[in-house]
């Protein structure tokens, strides 16, 4: 156990940083055979992290944490400050920062015995008058470049974003004038899973950082590049309120790994299939309603029922499928500016709950749209109800409203998810338009985001805490006590398993409404938790986007909703082909009748996908991903398309810009009798070849199988394959999908 005590009169931080430049340093260690931990014994911070016998870090050593006041600044801890180090297990050790105003820091770092992985965690005792407003911790700094190329080229940063994110090269925007670059995210929030990896996909060598929070406290991930180092950090936010003692009531998890973001993936599902969101799953237990799990396409149309319930009545006529529909703009108010004045619906409540009878009986059931927690501060019910008391606030007591909508410039203000009054508005609300509307549920809008209210006056902790995530499973209770309500949230998440039936994930057209950029969609949170969370939902679309017709009238472009130039039919069929092989519920945005006759292959297209996946929900459904064999991709540069409602609008015309695509997509799933099945999509004009090697075991192939191919006509049984190596012809048509099984044969 080695201690020591501080100079005064120095920020704790820069006094352990001159003592580094003045004394050799003497190190603790913490160690498994797998990975190895050093430690500086006078400042505590982290000297050495070694995997094998390869050193991962480089440079100075850095702090390990830093405590933020309220106000952002450093909390400076009072001289002298002695550290401590102790040996707790075999494999764990704490290290511990006591200062003179009996503030102290202890650091939690343990290992398992068959692990590359590190867990962190830190408690706070003693200072009975500090109130901080978030612990940085850990801090991992001077991780070296894992890229074989000098700029970095070959890293690629696999983020669980919504649906995932693959963000190639992300050290590229550094240079001299900018000499870091940083990336952050919420979790929960607009990280769907607590984890991140970064590795290079020439040699597989990575960093998986992650945690292993059960309970959705609110906390940021961050990693940062400079030309040679990688740091990682991740934020902890601390009810303000809180004395005397924190602990956190996770651990942060940091350590190297071979391979790819599905490797990173299948460590990570390792781990979250065992917690509570995978066993109160909906969709795992069977809560989520029969007609849900059978729809074959969901239509994303806005407006009147004649431009939505007809236009999805006429689809299901010509196609004999299930069809439902997810509605925007059937409310009485303005778009991104008069919620929750909902009700009555635009169209007048006789003819919308007549419309929607109609439909019901046809067999088409309809999601409505209802913003989660906005309210707009321009309506009338904003000022009667008093609704501003009940509103989140941000630290410095002010609202987070923020405007929308482009062409009215109307700003909508969050409510805090915690106050009883937002929950039972909210409910009524639902109760009304599934009860006496007749609707089948509710889409709820912003649904999987976190905010940190600062409100002391709401009941829940100041700031930091869990109350978001929890109060949020309130609100889809009291729904479902309320009514038989189906619920959709934006978004994915793994705390919102338990609370919705179904999550929209937008990334699979994030060229739409993003544009270009050096991101890449990947089906992440579909490789851990397809099979517990279903998903739907794009922009994909093959006509301009629509305008609301309670916005301003001069802003209404002329050529809403009609067929967009056949430049971009390569685009359509991408997104489609996207969701497809990765186990999404098909969506078509903007549906018409007209699109039989103006885009005809596109048309097709969409239902050959629609019938091949219907033959096969066993595994685009139920299944869970697994590795894709290897496969040859054509690629081309296609014309996209950047416009949706809002981007690309400023005038008539599309943003338009090109990029490199694959013409072929794949996907592979498993199921619980060890089937696997290959979904393949051609989006291109020209068909496809390839002769499919692979060693079955590599794949999680059974051996022996029986190999069926399914395609819109039927499945037809191809061949025994009865070795180790698999060998089948795969052949597509122009515009075409097939699903390939490899079926255990008993």
């Amino acid at each position: 156990m080695k201690s020591i005590r501080l100079l005064s009169g120095k920020l704790f931080v820069w006094t352990c940083l001159m003592l580094l430049s003045a004394a050799p340093i003497q190190s603790a260690s913490l160690s498994n055979g797998l990975v190895t931990l050093s430690f500086d014994e006078a400042t505590g911070w982290p000297t050495s992290f070694t995997s094998g016998q390869h050193e991962l870090l480089s440079g100075t050593p850095s702090p390990l944490w830093l405590l933020r006041l309220p106000d952002g600044s450093p909390y400076q801890l009072q001289e002298p400050v002695a550290v401590t180090f102790t040996k707790t297990a075999t494999h764990s050790m704490d290290i511990r920062w006591q200062a003179a105003d009996g503030l102290c820091v202890t650091a939690h770092i343990r290992m398992t015995a068959d692990s590359p992985l590190t867990y962190w965690s830190l408690t706070l005792s003693g200072g009975d008058a500090l109130r901080l407003k978030e612990i940085q911790y850990p801090i991992l700094s001077g991780f070296r470049r894992l890229s074989s190329t000098g700029d970095g080229a070959d890293e690629d940063l696999a983020v669980s974003t919504w649906l995932g994110s693959l963000i190639h090269a992300p050290r590229s925007g550094v240079n001299s004038e900018r000499p870091r670059v940083t990336y952050s995210w919420s979790s929960p929030g607009l990280l769907s899973m607590q984890m991140i990896a970064l590795y290079d996909n020439r040699s597989g060598n990575g960093l998986y950082f992650a945690s292993n929070d059960t309970l959705s406290y609110a906390k940021t991930f961050e990693i940062g590049f400079e030309s040679q180092t990688t740091d990682w950090r991740m934020t902890n936010y601390l009810p303000m309120d809180q004395a005397g003692k924190y602990t956190m009531p996770y651990e942060a998890i940091a350590g190297p790994f071979q391979g790819d973001w599905l490797s990173a993936a299948a460590i990570y599902r390792q781990w979250a299939r065992q917690q509570r969101w995978c066993r109160e799953s909906r969709f795992a237990r069977r809560l989520t309603p029969r007609w849900v799990t059978d729809t074959d396409l969901w239509i994303w149309n806005r407006g009147h029922s004649d431009n939505v319930l007809r236009e999805a009545m006429d689809l299901k006529r010509r196609t004999g499928r299930n069809v439902n529909v997810f509605w925007h703009w059937w409310h009485g108010c303005s778009y991104d500016e008069g919620f929750p004045e909902y009700l009555p619906p635009r169209e007048g409540r006789q003819s919308f709950v007549k419309a929607v009878k109609q439909a019901r009986r046809k067999g088409i059931h309809s999601l409505v749209y209802m913003n989660s927690y906005q309210w707009g501060n321009s309506t009338a019910s904003w000022t009667r109800d008093g609704a501003e008391r009940f509103a989140a606030r941000r630290f410095d007591g002010g609202l987070y409203s923020h405007s929308f909508n482009v062409f009215t410039g109307r700003e909508l203000t969050p409510m805090c998810m915690a106050t009883d009054f937002w929950r039972n508005r909210y409910a009524s609300l639902a109760d009304s338009v599934v009860n006496d509307y007749g609707v089948a549920g509710v889409y709820m809008d912003q649904a999987c985001m976190n905010l940190r209210c600062f409100s002391s006056e709401h009941g829940h902790p100041v700031g930091g805490g869990n109350y978001w995530v929890g109060s949020f499973l309130k609100l889809t209770d009291e729904i479902r006590r309320r009514t038989p309500a189906t619920l959709a949230g934006e978004g994915s998440g793994e705390d919102w398993i338990p609370s919705l039936d179904l999550f929209l994930t937008l990334e699979a057209s994030r060229e739409r409404y993003l544009g270009i950029t050096n991101i890449e969609t990947i089906p992440l949170y579909q490789a851990v938790y397809h099979d517990h969370a279903i998903t739907y939902g794009s922009y994909s679309s093959l006509v301009y986007p629509p305008y609301d017709t309670l916005w301003p009238a001069q802003f209404r472009p002329e050529n809403c909703e009609k067929s967009l130039p056949d430049d971009f039919n390569m685009q359509f069929r991408m997104e489609q082909a996207r969701a497809f092989v990765w186990g999404m519920q098909p969506t078509l945005a903007n549906y018409h009748a007209f699109l039989w006759e103006e885009k005809t292959k596109e048309m097709d297209f969409l239902m050959r996908i629609v019938n091949v996946r219907r033959r096969a929900m066993k595994y685009l459904l139920h299944g869970v991903f697994t590795r894709v064999p290897p496969l040859e991709k054509p690629q081309k540069k296609i014309p996209l398309s950047r416009i949706s409602i809002y981007a690309g609008r400023s005038g008539s015309t599309v943003t338009a810009t090109s990029q490199t695509k694959s013409m072929v997509y794949a996907g592979a799933w498993k199921t619980e009798d060890g089937a696997v099945a290959l979904a393949v999509a051609n989006i291109d004009d020209m068909g496809w070849k390839q002769r499919l090697r692979f060693t079955a075991s590599e794949y999680d192939v059974p051996t022996p199988c029986c190999i069926y191919l399914v395609t819109a006509d039927g499945r037809q049984r191809l061949k025994v394959c009865r070795g180790e190596m698999v060998d089948v012809d795969l052949s597509l048509a122009p515009r075409d999908v097939q699903v390939v099984e490899f079926v255990p044969v008993n």
